[in-house]
């Protein structure tokens, strides 16, 4: 599968890329909303970006304590379950007179929900798709996802300002009411990947036999770590230049779009394994121009070439997939997920203070060699180990290890 032809012929990929992009749209739509709620009420910028993105800190709690039910929920059921829960919160939210740490309760509580919810989406994708579809299916939801928030920032302040934001909350409310709907009415019916009863004790002990492989426990550093630090740098676009902050967050979705559809559909088969380290470094290296505070037309460009290497986690999600066998995928992709956003939030703390200490250039130059030399450090154990992309489905590995003896058992 290497075509987008072949991709949208697979059954039930086009319903799942359909219920994504809703839910993407209602929540790009209610995270405006709320965030503009909140600040309307405290005039707190803290609390308002808390209510925007404090969810993401919340997702490594859900990882460590709901995972094992990703693999252990029928799919479909899970999908149309979380998203009327979603749909639920989100109407609470509207509510009117209720107290900014409500707020923040709820959606903290969203925030655990959203850990289970990646991994369920994420596990039944590579059910849904063969082999070799995963890279392509995946970069797909990758670009809907950037195209979605995009178009959901621009429709949700109209809808902001059109009907009040509590109005637009009650909208993405609605829109979370379709995306269970297109789940029942266009996925399947599946059984759960994995037998058993969901538990914190299963949660932990998936987790611990996950992270225990050293192949695994490479590429999960390779896709939080790296990536986490050059978020920082985007976190301070804007005070680097206020007036120019969108220029420069263009420039960065344009480079991911860019690096995502390269990786899905150009990169050969035999190439996908060598390059992850490669495109990890791009992803940092522009950026460390900005220790010279170039010119805003350079430093743009800098930004967008270092995004073509976020494409990089397509290639690694690839690489874990195959070393993984699929009774664990559900949980191996949310842990992927929920890591991914806590290491984020924390670069782009440890960017702000490095900001504060410092200047945002040199700040995100600091970052960004920082990024660099956690690549290098990590890419002896990204080294090709002869790794099948059928292997986790088929059942076997070529490269023996760990995950060799896992999967035949």
């Amino acid at each position: 599968m290497r075509t987008y032809r072949d991709l949208f012929r697979a059954p039930e990929y086009t319903p799942l890329l359909t219920s994504f992009t809703v839910q993407e749209s209602a929540q790009t739509v209610s995270g405006l909303a709320l965030g503009t709620l909140v600040y309307e009420s405290t005039r707190s910028p803290l609390l308002s970006a808390l209510s925007m993105f404090g969810g993401s800190f919340a997702q490594m709690a859900g990882a460590l304590t709901l995972l094992s039910a990703a693999d252990r929920l029928p799919p479909r059921t899970a999908l149309a379950c979380m998203a009327l829960l979603f749909g639920a919160g989100t109407a609470v939210l509207a509510v009117p007179g209720l107290p900014p740490a409500a707020l923040l309760a709820v959606v903290a509580g969203l925030g655990l929900v959203a850990s289970l919810r990646s991994g369920v989406c994420y596990g039944l994708l590579s059910e849904i798709l063969p082999d070799e579809g995963y890279l392509l299916g995946r970069s797909v939801l990758n670009m809907a996802a950037g195209t979605t928030q995009i178009g959901g920032f621009a429709v949700g302040g109209v809808l902001v300002v059109a009907l009040s934001p509590r109005g637009a909350l009650l909208t993405g409310a609605a829109l979370y009411l379709l995306t269970a709907v297109v789940a029942v009415t266009g996925l399947g019916r599946r059984p759960p990947r994995a037998a058993g009863h969901p538990s914190l004790g299963e949660t932990w002990r998936t987790t611990v036999r996950l992270l225990s492989s050293g192949p695994r426990r490479y590429a999960y550093l390779a896709m939080w770590v790296p990536n986490g630090l050059i978020v920082g740098c985007e976190a301070l676009f804007v005070p680097y230049s206020p007036r120019h902050a969108g220029l420069l967050l263009a420039a960065a979705a344009v480079g991911m779009l860019v690096g995502d559809t390269a990786a899905g559909r150009f990169v050969p088969r035999r190439l996908r394994e060598r390059l992850s380290p490669p495109l990890l470094l791009l992803l940092a290296g522009p950026y460390l121009l900005f220790a010279v505070d170039p010119p805003l037309p350079v430093g743009a460009g800098a930004v967008l070439l270092a995004s073509v290497g976020y494409g990089s986690t397509l290639l690694l999600q690839e690489r874990l997939m195959a070393l993984t066998p699929v009774r664990m995928h559900g949980h191996a992709l949310g842990l992927h997920s929920s890591g991914m956003l806590t290491m984020q939030g924390a670069g782009a703390a440890l960017a702000g203070g490095a900001a504060q200490a410092t200047s945002p250039a040199a700040a995100m130059a600091i970052m960004a060699a920082a990024s660099v030399a956690v690549t290098l450090a990590l890419a002896p154990g990204l080294r090709p180990h002869g790794i099948s992309t059928r292997s986790a489905h088929g059942g076997r590995h070529r490269g023996g290890g760990e995950a060799s003896n896992e999967t035949c058992a």
